[in-house]
């Protein structure tokens, strides 16, 4: 038995909530997109973004596939606009099929494990810190407070779609553990091992950790738009 629980909130410094976010276990598919752009183009980015995924996961396009579609919609529809800012979101994306389930992902919102206590990231984020950690210029703990800790290399309906990297991964989603998708407006305001602190109450609802996790990011600051979606597998 699949259950889940999900929260978006606008943050304590944004008047606007440019994340979207998708839940249905009948169709196995969950996310959470992360709009920018000028003006009020990142919400437009996002819930394209979301609308086109959906369609296609119905119609049985694979995700990755999926993904790539719905960043062409994006562009087709930022040309029509002609503005001078392209739009654009991250996203990411879980598909559930049995035991088995498939992450996918475009910029800096996250995907984590849960499974025997600890909490594993399995995406990487794409972007400028990430590859500044990669080549070890900076410490994650540094990369934490940097100036440019907000600047994403792939997005989609910004990135050349030649140069797009969506990148995917499969594993075995046992009883017992969970599937956190976020934007970066949590983790930006709460670590790691805090997230984990609240994954590790098994007597809360999903529902009830989700609404610990934004709490936490208000808590903490509240500077972004914070969307959170918990699947755990009973």
């Amino acid at each position: 038995m699949i259950e889940f629980g999900h929260l978006t909130h606008p943050g304590l410094r944004r008047d606007l909530n440019e994340d979207t976010y998708y839940g249905d276990s009948e169709l196995g598919l969950w996310l959470v997109a992360d709009g920018m752009g000028g003006h009020e183009y990142g919400e437009v980015a996002s819930a394209l973004a979301r609308d086109a995924i959906v369609r296609e996961i119905r119609d049985g396009t694979p995700l990755v596939q999926a993904i790539r579609i719905a960043d062409e919609e994006i562009i087709r529809t930022s040309k029509r606009r002609n503005e001078a800012l392209p739009m654009g979101t991250t996203v990411v994306a879980a598909r559930i099929s049995g035991s088995r389930f498939e992450v996918a992902w475009v910029g800096d919102s996250r995907v984590y494990l849960w499974r025997d206590g600890q909490l594993a990231q399995l995406s990487q984020d794409h972007s400028y810190v990430q590859e500044l950690i990669a080549t070890g210029a900076i410490t994650h703990e540094q990369a934490r407070s940097h100036p440019h800790r907000n600047v994403v290399t792939q997005a989609l309906g910004v990135t050349d779609p030649r140069s797009l990297n969506v990148e995917a991964m499969t594993g075995e989603l046992k009883p017992g553990m969970q599937l956190l998708l976020c934007s970066d407006g949590l983790t930006e305001e709460v670590e790691d091992r805090s997230i984990a602190r609240v994954l590790s109450h098994q007597d809360c609802s999903a529902q009830e950790c989700v609404d610990s996790l934004i709490a936490a990011a208000l808590d903490g600051g509240g500077s972004d738009n914070v969307t959170v979606v918990l699947v755990r597998r009973h």
